[in-house]
């Protein structure tokens, strides 16, 4: 199984697809057998899900996305899993460990602008860097 998680240093991204870079782990059993991290090609509608699919991941893990580019992923069987928050390696040990919980994502309608590829830090409110 391969899974993508929105990176924004070492910290899952607040908003997917503004996120400077993706973690893309592929996992067998309960093991991470290769991760490696990508450069977020840009935020164009609908390319990010096909983008994820070309590299065959099937769940993408982060703070959050609008509801249009979560229809985006379901169309390329990519299950978004949102509402987290955290370091990458806790979120990889909660992933592996069965204990990582999707919730509401953390994303509002136009919240994204302006924070991401050209900022240095995100503006989300509530996310404690």
């Amino acid at each position: 199984m391969k899974v993508a998680i929105s990176t924004d240093g070492d910290r899952v991204s607040a908003h997917f697809g503004r996120c400077p870079t993706f973690t893309i782990l592929e996992i067998e059993g309960d093991q991470v057998i290769k991760a490696e991290e990508t450069q977020n090609p840009g935020h164009h509608p609908g390319f990010l899900p096909k983008f994820l699919h070309e590299r065959g991941v099937g769940f993408i893990i982060a703070g959050g996305m609008g509801g249009r580019a979560a229809d985006l992923f379901d169309q390329y069987n990519i299950k978004p899993i949102l509402g987290v928050e955290g370091r990458i390696e806790d979120v990889i040990s909660r992933l592996l460990n069965g204990t990582l919980e999707g919730g509401e994502s953390l994303c509002r309608p136009g919240q994204g602008k302006g924070y991401g590829l050209d900022k240095t830090e995100c503006d989300h409110q509530g996310e404690d860097h």
